[in-house]
């Protein structure tokens, strides 16, 4: 069966055309075209912003012209992750997509679920023209996975809507009324180089789950950065020298592959140390990563190296960070409230990048975090920056949207819904400063895996978000 012709039909074939164009993070000139033209199509009022967020205003059904006016919201960037073994450019091609079950996935790349099922959604409202709802405005935003520099540009004044519906969130049973902040934590030095003396060796770690970092970062899953420091901790008494580091990608993404170069007085010594230490690590990780594979080798490769001294001041630093869950909410249960995500390690040609993203439902919990980065870091002796800081979003529980969503919900489902906080970075928080006074939540279809090549989503979820969608809209309270 083709992807369009599952139902419901009028999300899935947007679905498959926005998938149709490349949209990573920080290059979306194509897709914000496509949605552009998308809108001037249907002859609706079409705006770019300075930014580049699109705004779509289309009006009000016959007889919803007095209810609250609506912001629909998705975000047009997807994360771009692929296998290593896959050879795609995010940059040139669509997403290739198939089906299995109940489930549709990528071919060895992240799907774009995370936020195209939203994005579709919103396009088939406003190409819809047997759906009552009030006056909406669809706001596309871009770059939400990378700096949410969408949200954070969007100006006061802007939008005219009460009430704003994110279409974002992952869990179809789920209203979310809250989530985490950020903020980016960068350690960088440049450090001389020279032809190291000892024995090269290679390591090489994959097969992990990785995930989102905010959504899964209480799971258990193996930080690849994380373990990767822990093997190279058996050649800091071998004058170990490294070469080169690589390890994860994107902040908001759970390391799933990490690989170093480097090397030590006696490759035999330590491979045997590292042998034993692997299958420990992977006996740790039996129940959540299956498929962990470590590797540890002689390599020819013998380039220019750090010096022993460097090497141990990084490599200290990989084992001393703190990686995963900070806190846990005292006030909501099973919440995250503060984390961090080791990200991103890249050493090459003697420059040194360590790449965390920071998360925390409370202001203090996420200085205090950045804090504990920043001074293991200099403490190694590394340049410290933090950027990029957005604010959280604080619940609002009693709202009358999230009274009418809750009626409604246990109406079709015959089940109570969960109204709950989230430790992802939703634009809501960001969005809310801007428009203090106007109403959020925000809901969305079954996806699992988002930020990783195996992100999949749930095609009776697309079904039941679809049909929850429909009547929030038609039971929109009116204006005071």
């Amino acid at each position: 069966m083709n992807i369009t012709q599952l139902e419901p039909q009028v999300i899935w074939k947007n679905f498959a055309a926005l998938n149709a164009v490349p949209r990573p993070s920080k290059k979306e000139e194509k897709v914000i075209a496509f949605m552009k033209d998308f809108g001037n199509q249907l002859s609706l009022e079409t705006i770019v912003d300075e930014v580049g967020n699109v705004i779509i205003r289309k009006p009000a059904t016959p007889g919803m012209e007095n209810r609250k006016p609506v912001v629909l919201q998705s975000h047009l960037d997807m994360v771009h992750q692929k296998n290593n073994d896959v050879d795609f450019d995010f940059e040139t091609q669509g997403i290739e997509m198939e089906i299995q079950d109940d489930w549709v996935k990528a071919k060895g790349t992240t799907l774009g679920a995370d936020n195209g099922l939203g994005v579709a959604a919103i396009m088939a409202l406003l190409e819809s023209s047997d759906i009552p709802h009030p006056a909406l405005e669809a706001l596309f935003t871009i770059d939400e996975e990378t700096g949410m520099t969408g949200a954070i540009g969007l100006k006061p004044g802007q939008l005219q809507g009460e009430i704003l519906l994110n279409l974002d969130t992952e869990e179809d049973d789920e209203i979310d009324i809250g989530c985490a902040g950020g903020v980016d934590v960068t350690a960088s030095q440049k450090y001389s180089t020279q032809q190291p003396e000892g024995q090269p060796v290679r390591i090489t770690i994959k097969g992990l789950q990785g995930g989102h970092s905010g959504m899964d970062i209480h799971k258990n899953f193996g930080n690849a950065n994380i373990i990767l420091g822990r093997l190279l901790y058996q050649g800091t008494d071998q004058n170990i020298q490294l070469i080169s580091i690589d390890g994860g990608g994107l902040r908001n993404a759970i390391p799933r592959e990490a690989t170093a170069l480097f090397t030590v007085n006696n490759a035999e010594e330590f491979l045997k140390k590292a042998t034993v230490l692997a299958q420990e690590i992977k006996d740790e990780f039996a129940a959540t990563e299956k498929d962990l594979e470590i590797t540890a080798e002689k390599s020819d490769v013998k380039e220019a190296a750090v010096s022993e001294q460097d090497s141990k001041k990084i490599i200290l630093a990989l084992k001393a960070v703190h990686n995963g869950v900070y806190r846990m909410s005292p006030d909501v249960e099973d919440l995250v409230e503060t984390s961090n995500n080791v990200a991103r390690v890249e050493l090459k040609d003697g420059q040194l990048k360590i790449m965390n993203l920071s998360r925390s439902s409370v202001e203090s919990g996420k200085t205090a975090v950045a804090e504990q980065l920043r001074s293991v870091f200099e403490l190694a002796g590394m340049e410290v920056e933090c950027n990029g800081s957005y604010p959280g979003w604080k619940p609002k529980p009693g709202s009358e949207i999230v009274k009418v969503m809750e009626k409604i919900y246990e109406t079709r489902f015959g089940a109570k819904p969960h109204v709950v906080a989230c430790h992802a970075g939703l634009e809501c928080g960001i969005i809310g400063a801007h428009y203090p006074k106007m109403e959020m939540v925000s809901f969305g279809p079954t996806i699992r895996g988002a930020h990783s090549p195996d992100e999949k989503a749930n095609i009776p979820s697309v079904q039941k978000f679809w049909g929850f969608l429909k009547e929030i809209l038609a039971h929109i309270p009116e204006r005071n």
